[in-house]
């Protein structure tokens, strides 16, 4: 493909995965609601479609961040092939990790529908465990996901093939995560304050997905 052509996808996927992933946080959000395991697990048999519709558009980001992974090393591997190809693959393992994600919501459904004899042992706590799980791997997966955006916006950045501004706010916003999603994994960082890092990246990534879309990129730099 044009660097034309992967621009306009990459701005395209951009935005259908951010469309996609708050959409799927908000139903299965919603799905979970109420306090304690046994509260979530009686919300999630009451929310049978919106879990389902939830994994379908997790399944639905995996598959957009592997497409986001090879238009943007189409982009960018003029500029420096290893550093793109090492940003390729931490954006492969990012859509592979968020798959985990799948599976345990698949295991959260099946757990809040089971009834009667159905009903699996110590169900509260294996619901516990799979919540568990789901968080963690949605912190390493954004890590994957922050370490890539991180080595494409510098590519972009060095080789301005953006406004370098913007290519600097992709960096900058991309550095905050790579530092802030581990301490939260391991405890050094709440939710509330950490949700706040997530800003500069969300307005870096609506506006380079309308850039790409309306401007495309530059040839890079020598």
């Amino acid at each position: 493909m044009t660097r034309t052509t992967n621009a306009r996808i990459a701005g395209f996927a951009f935005l259908l995965y951010i469309a996609a992933g708050v959409a799927g946080m908000v139903l299965f959000g919603r799905a979970t609601s109420g306090e304690g395991i046994a509260a979530k697990l009686a919300s999630i048999a009451q929310h049978v479609t919106d879990v389902r519709v939830s994994i379908v558009l997790s399944l639905l980001t995996c598959f957009t961040a592997l497409v986001l992974a090879v238009t943007l090393y189409g982009i960018t591997r003029d500029q420096d092939p290893d550093l793109a190809m090492l940003a390729l693959t931490c954006r492969v393992g990012e859509g592979v990790l968020s798959a985990i994600f799948v599976l345990a919501t698949l295991g959260l459904l099946w757990l809040g529908t089971a009834a009667g004899s159905n009903a699996p042992d110590a169900a509260q706590a294996l619901g516990a465990f799979l919540l568990k799980v789901q968080g963690w791997s949605t912190m390493i997966g954004a890590t994957f996901f922050a370490v890539g955006s991180m080595l494409f916006s510098y590519l972009m950045l060095r080789g301005r093939m953006i406004l370098v501004a913007l290519a600097w706010l992709g960096v900058l916003a991309s550095v905050l995560l790579v530092v802030g999603l581990p301490g939260q994994l391991v405890g050094f960082f709440t939710r509330p304050v950490f949700g706040l890092i997530w800003l500069p990246m969300l307005a870096f990534e609506v506006t380079i997905a309308l850039w790409l879309l309306i401007k495309g990129v530059a040839t890079p730099a020598t």
